[in-house]
């Protein structure tokens, strides 16, 4: 396991623009993330939810790009506290010589200063299942 970060990757069967619109879409986030799980809007960008490990509620701000096929999630608590760890981004098929229906879909981590490696190593096996879930998720929708 990395000690800064971790990166996870699929390939997904749909078109990048499908996959993209599924990782920007607040609304979706509360099917696959299990750190928000049942994730309920508060804003418009910015859905709350519940950590399926210990029931902290998190809120989670998320801002895409489509121009690069790219979405930060800003990832906080209750306090408004909003600090962007992960990024997903998606890679069009034709990129990496796959079909055009095809597309990769990668989710990073990085691992902020003071994370024990308990967390951490929970982190990792979370992003993990999230990539398979993802894929189930994307190529359903």
């Amino acid at each position: 396991m990395h000690e800064l970060s971790h990166c996870a990757t699929t390939v997904c069967e749909v078109a990048a623009e499908d996959a993209y619109a599924f990782l920007a879409d607040p609304k979706r986030l509360g099917a696959w993330a299990l750190g928000c799980w049942e994730a309920q809007p508060i804003a418009e960008d910015t859905v709350r939810g519940t950590s399926l490990f210990d029931g902290h509620a998190a809120v989670v701000r998320v801002a895409g790009s489509a121009a690069s096929l790219t979405v930060d999630y800003f990832i906080g608590g209750d306090d408004g506290t909003m600090t962007p760890r992960l990024s997903a981004r998606v890679v069009p098929g034709p990129v990496v010589g796959r079909p055009a229906r095809e597309c990769l879909v990668t989710v990073l981590a990085w691992r902020a200063v003071g994370m024990s490696d308990e967390r951490w190593a929970r982190v990792v096996a979370s992003h993990e299942a999230e990539i398979l879930i993802l894929k189930a998720r994307i190529e359903g929708a």
